[in-house]
């Protein structure tokens, strides 16, 4: 039987690959974004050459209306929504002098309310179906912090308090609700680094090297499939051991 993820941020990086490993499982893909890119129909043809559905859904997960209409929509295309993956996030680095109101406002909004935003509307239809599996991508700098990423920190860990609270409320509905934790993986976002920060990064990981896209993809797919059934409220960490 036919099964369906929606998955936030999912135009690039971490979000674009965990759609794309979901769609070669054979899941239907709602495929979350914020405006209109030239990524956008890349990634839908990407997803539709596994042969399965992708259902484009626009929407700002810090909007809560938004947010609302992106579920309806996928439940209208689709009928079910099996997994979530709350993936989109910003940052907005700086030191705490430095940082204004907003840009601490801005990254908690799309970060932690965005991702309580989705999970509240999903939950109501996998409460009714009695199953479901949500996955919220948290960062190693939500456990260990890091300077100039306060706002970030705070928002990730933040991701994991709720991860908790929440697989607790659902577990007796059989939702089971877990997080990722990556560490330093090869994105966008971390693209802008300068090679001496990255190589101080590097230094720091025991195994030596920088993760990438699909490692995270894959603890998603294996956390949305039938194996990880006795397992929720946990954080999975993908970070080469820099915490342990």
């Amino acid at each position: 039987m036919k099964k369906v993820a929606l998955i936030t941020g999912a135009t690039r990086g971490i979000g674009k690959e965990i759609a794309l490993t979901l769609a070669e499982e054979g899941y239907d893909i709602a495929l979350n974004y914020r405006k209109e890119n030239e990524e956008l129909d890349n990634v839908k043809k990407e997803i539709e050459n596994f042969k399965v559905k992708c259902l484009p859904v626009k929407g700002d997960v810090s909007n809560y209306e938004e947010c609302e209409s992106m579920v309806k929509q996928t439940i209208d295309e689709f009928g079910q929504i099996d997994v979530l993956v709350n993936n989109a996030g910003i940052t907005k680095d700086t030191l705490l002098l430095r940082m204004k109101k907003e840009d601490f406002e801005n990254v908690i909004d799309v970060n932690l309310l965005g991702t309580f935003y989705m999970t509240k509307n999903v939950a109501s239809y996998m409460i009714k179906a009695r199953k479901g599996r949500i996955v919220n991508i948290s960062s190693v700098v939500g456990i260990a912090g890091n300077a100039g990423q306060s706002n970030y920190s705070a928002s990730k860990a933040g991701i994991i308090g709720f991860t908790k609270s929440i697989a607790k409320e659902l577990a007796s509905r059989n939702i089971l609700v877990n997080a990722i934790a990556p560490g330093y993986i090869e994105t966008d976002m971390t693209s802008v680094l300068s090679d001496s920060v990255k190589e101080s990064i590097v230094n720091g990981i025991p195994l030596g090297k920088v993760g990438n896209a699909k490692d995270v993809a894959n603890v998603v797919k294996f956390l949305a499939s039938d194996e990880s059934s006795y397992i929720t409220g946990q954080v999975i960490h993908v970070d080469g051991g820099m915490l342990m």
